[in-house]
């Protein structure tokens, strides 16, 4: 009898994880096309053990920060397979907690982001603003 009765079986590789700087890439531009405001990626590699990246990106509404989430939601799933574990305060949506694990998404209003301002919170954190067109600018830390 044989044990291993599949030794025929191929696994697909057609669709392979992305880096997960490509996977916050990916979040933010999924944030950008439901017009996120000053999106940010910051490298939390070294600095903490829970995420290589933050994604930090602002709806002008409630409203619109869940149509934010829910494009990311939606076009990471189907450009990279990759899904939020967690999603947190998504029916108040003043801040918006999206988990992928490597990857951590804050979507905030602009209320929220001033007052829990996660940008200099993490200041020691390399951190970039995000460009559609590939042009990725440094952030400047400020004290």
């Amino acid at each position: 009898m044989d044990l291993y009765p599949f030794k025929e079986f191929v696994i697909s590789t057609e669709l392979t994880a992305p880096s997960t700087h490509d996977l916050a890439l990916a979040i933010a531009a999924a944030a950008d096309s439901k017009k996120a405001s000053n999106i940010v990626i910051v490298d939390m590699r070294g600095l903490v053990a829970y995420t290589d990246y933050l994604v930090i990106a602002t709806g002008q509404t409630a409203r619109q920060t869940k149509a934010i989430a829910d494009a990311i939601r939606k076009q990471v799933k189907e450009d990279t397979g990759a899904f939020a574990r967690r999603v947190e305060g998504d029916r108040e949506a003043d801040w918006v907690l999206m988990d992928f694990i490597d990857v951590v998404v804050h979507i905030f209003t602009p209320e929220a982001r001033e007052f829990y301002r996660l940008d200099r919170l993490w200041r020691q954190a390399p951190q970039t603003v995000f460009d559609p067109d590939g042009e990725q600018q440094p952030v400047e830390a400020s004290e």
